[in-house]
């Protein structure tokens, strides 16, 4: 496949994520897809492998967190290699705490679906989010 049609395979995943449309997510992954998100103290970190992994993935982030992309993300591709590189903005649910994230995906492409999605984000943005306030005080 070409770099640019390994863009819009990309483009119209993180369309499908947007729109919350989880069987278009799905249809764009290969069956042993592997997604990684860093981290420790962040709900969503972790190995998520196949697509059961990425519906729990996609189940567990719509109850956990609301994400806005305040601009359009930035891709650069060669070959079946995809990096998107964007900034979220959002709250974690459970704490209504909020947070910024400036990330970065680095997607692998074959026979038209992702097979690898290692993302590399603000892991420590996100664990402050979701930390929950210990003097009893409400975010304001």
């Amino acid at each position: 496949m070409s770099a640019k049609i390994n863009v819009q395979i990309v483009k119209n995943f993180l369309a499908a994520i947007g729109h919350g449309d989880k069987e278009g997510v799905l249809a764009r992954v290969a069956d042993d897809v592997e997604w990684i998100i860093p981290g420790r103290g962040w709900p969503l970190a972790g190995t998520h492998r196949g697509y059961a992994g990425v519906a729990e993935l996609i189940r567990k982030a719509s109850n956990e967190v609301e994400i806005t992309y305040p601009t359009p993300p930035e891709y650069v591709a060669r070959g079946d290699r995809v990096l998107v590189i964007g900034v979220a903005t959002g709250r974690i649910k459970a704490t209504n705490k909020p947070f910024k994230d400036e990330w970065v995906f680095d997607i692998k492409v074959r026979d038209d679906r992702l097979i690898r999605i290692q993302e590399y984000i603000d892991t420590q943005a996100l664990a402050q989010a979701a930390k929950a306030d210990t003097c009893g005080s409400t975010p304001g």
